[in-house]
């Protein structure tokens, strides 16, 4: 069979094939983000752990604890649960903040309506219990109780108020032994915490501590001793010029709350005057 002439000719085309994995996309992107996005958050929770106080930490945690999403006033049947609220204990109306204020906690009592803190008023507080401290301690001037009465004195501020400690050091006791009659040191130092008191408002609690008795005895007096030196010291409070409506609470604690590991040092011979927050006078 004779050829022809004017046939297309066949052309073949190999195609070389690519092992690779190639392209997957931007997936990879997306992970990288979430990544970035949780080593921020976990280096923002860091900071802020070093630099809140407790208090505003528990603030922080408050605000982002969950909530129910109900009526806060259940006074007729169109509200969730039958006019009912989870705000209230048993059957009790609920009027706006149930039994949360009737059987209220620890955490609570320092928020108001708002379920906020009120810090303002607090640190208010806080620089009138600075400035009393300076005044005691001499830190802003001339002091108002001599160098050796200062020895015996402590303060600290704590959720309950300025605690003002007065104890007795082994060269020097607060009282004569085994009474609760003060010495002249202590008549010293309640005259001036009276003086500086009058300078707020706030109540006042009274505590008294005794050492431990070296021996067992029969009849243990501390308690009682504890007890009428807590009253002696009201007693000097208002002579004073403490007003006595300001006297909160007199409470002798025996030698049940040392202050060392030696229930028997002097040291656990002391006095604890509290000016008292303002909720919790």
């Amino acid at each position: 069979m004779a050829a022809q002439p004017n046939a297309a000719p066949v052309i073949i085309k190999r195609k070389k094939k690519v092992t690779g994995d190639g392209h997957h996309g931007g997936a990879w992107k997306v992970a990288y983000a979430d990544f970035v996005t949780a080593m921020m958050a976990f280096f923002m929770l860091m900071w802020l752990l070093n630099a809140t106080s407790e208090k505003q930490r528990k603030g922080l945690a408050d605000y982002f604890a969950p909530t129910v999403p109900i009526h806060r006033m259940s006074d007729g049947s169109d509200n969730p649960f039958g006019g009912d609220s989870l705000f209230s204990e048993d059957s009790q109306k609920n009027d706006g903040t149930g039994g949360s204020t009737a059987y209220t906690t620890e955490s609570r009592q320092s928020r108001g309506e708002t379920g906020l803190e009120t810090s303002a008023e607090q640190a208010a507080e806080d620089e009138d219990f600075k400035a009393l401290e300076e005044a005691m301690t001499g830190r802003s001037g001339e002091s108002m109780v001599s160098e050796e009465a200062l020895r015996h004195i402590v303060t600290r501020v704590t959720d309950e108020g300025l605690i003002i400690e007065l104890f007795a050091r082994p060269e020097a006791a607060l009282f004569e032994a085994g009474s609760s009659e003060p010495t002249q040191l202590m008549r010293e130092l309640v005259a001036m915490i009276a003086r500086v008191s009058s300078l707020v408002g706030n109540g006042i609690a009274i505590d008294g501590h005794v050492p431990s008795n070296p021996v067992v005895l029969a009849r243990n007096p501390v308690w009682d001793v504890s007890t009428d030196r807590a009253q002696r010291i009201r007693l000097l409070m208002e002579a004073g010029g403490t007003v006595a409506a300001r006297l909160k609470r007199v409470t002798g604690h025996a030698d049940r709350a040392p202050a060392t590991d030696n229930t028997m040092a002097p040291r656990n011979e002391r006095v604890e005057i509290t000016l008292l927050r303002t909720q919790r006078r």
